[in-house]
């Protein structure tokens, strides 16, 4: 099997078939597509001679075993379901191009190390509003608790459907690894913003992942007819939202000099018709960064808003964390190593923080982590039209290589 440019090409848009509709790529974790998509990469991985297997949580490992079964892996790898309408670059390059570097290296002798791409479940929080499910599982992060209360927009719950791929929530445990079994990981990824479009740099070694901090607000008014309500009588729960979706966007403004972002990413009103004056709305806040000072100051000025807002709309607030996490450094032994490949092959980098959330923040905790960055145009992501230039993404390939290659000889 001859891994060249051409290769590339091809696995990306064969695996972009997948969930492709109308308008971009849905792959949600779990769903048919998705399967698929795995499916198709468990063969290539035996096409490649990867032995292979699944974990207690569904998380794909192809190993190439190294010559002392007894020291710790190297593993690179990423995720391949999506967000809704996404694009065809997020997580597969890191997938694909684990793949690709893999298979590079059975070619320049033998290893000492073992190693292993692994396909993580479940990274988008599209499905069932936790991100990065797989990778926590193999730290031993799983929340199996709050996780099998998780459903999706049709109502099927996630212990549904891990009962559906032979897969028992109750069992999630058993795919936590120790940190004496992993001497390494490596994930290649797109930016998903403009740093190193616009600094022309191809390759981005990441310093600190931000973290997501996840709310859940719910808003109580009055449902009411639309026509007979005076306007001065009313406890209109959508107003109230609409005010605080406007305050948390002038909020984060503030803070935007510090790296941190908010976003209101999804919006439930009851009872959701055009005569009634809405009783209930539900929405759903992202806040990240990679100062956690900066993180903790804008939820305290968030939550200040939002109290000051509904008491002067008469309306009742209910805020609920669905999740908190803090930036995540990446090793610097590790970025060296990377920072030493890009110079060997004469790729020219730069250091840079991710603003995503990547499974690489979570293998931090079990072994020494890097991440690869390639550049991502106008850094758009979570979009059809994301795109990365094939060449940029070669060029990562060249540097994830050297980088598993040193590691593992």
């Amino acid at each position: 099997m001859k891994i060249d440019k051409e290769w590339v090409i091809d696995q990306i848009e064969k695996i972009a078939c997948f969930g492709k509709g109308q308008r971009g790529i849905t792959r949600l974790a779990f769903t048919e597509a998705d399967i698929q998509a795995q499916e198709y990469i468990m063969s290539l991985m035996d096409q490649v001679g990867l032995v292979v297997s699944r974990d207690q949580m569904g998380n794909i490992i192809g190993r190439l075993e190294g010559g002392d079964k007894a020291l710790p892996a190297v593993l690179t790898g990423s995720h391949l379901d999506t967000v809704p309408e996404g694009g065809k670059f997020d997580g597969v390059v890191g997938v694909v191009g684990g793949l690709a570097a893999i298979r590079r290296i059975q070619g320049m002798g033998v290893l000492n190390h073992t190693v292993e791409l692994i396909v993580f479940v479940g990274e988008e929080s599209s499905r069932f509003g936790f991100a990065t499910l797989g990778s926590k599982a193999m730290v031993g992060l799983a929340d199996t608790h709050a996780w099998s209360k998780a459903k999706d927009q049709n109502g099927v719950s996630f212990q549904q459907v891990m009962a559906q791929h032979n897969l028992n929530i109750q069992q999630i445990g058993a795919a936590a690894r120790s940190s004496e079994q992993i001497k390494a990981f490596v994930e290649l990824h797109i930016e998903q913003g403009q740093v190193l479009e616009k600094s022309g740099n191809t390759i981005g070694i990441v310093k600190t992942i931000a973290a997501p901090t996840r709310l859940k607000i719910t808003v109580e008014g009055i449902a009411a007819h639309s026509g007979s309500t005076p306007m001065e009588e009313r406890c209109d729960a959508l107003v109230s939202a609409a005010m605080i979706i406007l305050a948390i966007q002038e909020i984060a403004l503030q803070q935007a000099g510090r790296g941190t972002v908010a976003t209101v990413g999804a919006l439930k009103v009851y009872p959701g018709s055009i005569n009634v004056v809405p009783g209930l709305v539900e929405m759903w806040v992202d806040l990240r960064g990679v100062n956690q000072e900066s993180i903790v100051e804008c939820l305290q000025v968030i939550k200040d808003a939002i109290s000051n807002i509904t008491e002067e709309q008469d309306t009742v607030v209910a805020i609920e964390m669905i999740s908190s996490e803090k930036p995540v450094e990446m090793n610097p032994e590790i970025s060296k190593l990377i920072q030493k490949s890009c110079t060997d092959i004469g790729a020219p980098y730069q250091v840079i923080h991710s603003r995503a959330g990547h499974d690489a923040m979570n293998m931090s905790k079990l072994a020494p982590t890097g991440m690869i960055f390639v550049p991502s145009k106008e850094g758009i992501s979570h979009n059809p039209d994301e795109y990365t230039g094939y060449d940029d993404i070669m060029t990562g390939i060249d540097v994830l290589t050297e980088t598993l290659y040193q590691l593992a000889k």
